[in-house]
């Protein structure tokens, strides 16, 4: 872990694939008891499946890009390469945005409003938890190059 190991907060302590499971089971709790408004029904609920399916996609491809660069993939551990190759030409969080897609077509998938109440709050987390501090430790260890890199590359899309 970083010199910043000591001071994380509580959202920090937990890495961001927990917080996508966490997201998911509040999402088919407030589906499955707080009915509030069915807003698709099938057949276009499946279009939800895109969504979801990309997300796979988007944070499978990143972890692999992180492991054959050869560096950590869990936040906060001291990053020994600046990947910016392949989808992270596309975006520099494919897979925090990736759980957000996975959370999203899960939600449509579902179909309700209530589905989609923890998607705000996954986003926030993800933002204000993860990745300005990762930003910032970034910017400290390669400095030019990784503010060159956020310049040309979009944070999310």
């Amino acid at each position: 872990m970083s010199s910043r190991g000591n001071d994380l907060r509580w959202t920090q302590r937990v890495v961001p694939p927990i917080w996508l499971v966490l997201a998911l089971l509040t999402s088919a709790l407030l589906h499955r008891l707080l009915p509030v408004a069915q807003l698709l029904e099938p057949p276009a609920t499946w279009l939800g499946l895109a969504p979801l399916a990309l997300g796979v996609v988007l944070t499978s491809t990143g972890f692999r890009a992180f492991r054959r660069a050869g560096t950590p993939v869990v936040p906060f551990r001291r990053s020994t390469a600046l990947v910016t190759w392949g989808v992270y030409r596309l975006t520099r969080n494919p897979m925090y945005l990736g759980l957000t897609l996975i959370l999203a077509g899960a939600a449509w998938v579902r179909g309700s409003i209530g589905a989609f109440v923890p998607l705000p709050l996954l986003v926030w987390i993800l933002q204000s938890s993860f990745i300005r501090t990762e930003e910032q430790v970034l910017e400290e260890i390669f400095g030019g190059e990784y503010l060159r890199y956020k310049v040309a590359v979009r944070r999310w899309l």
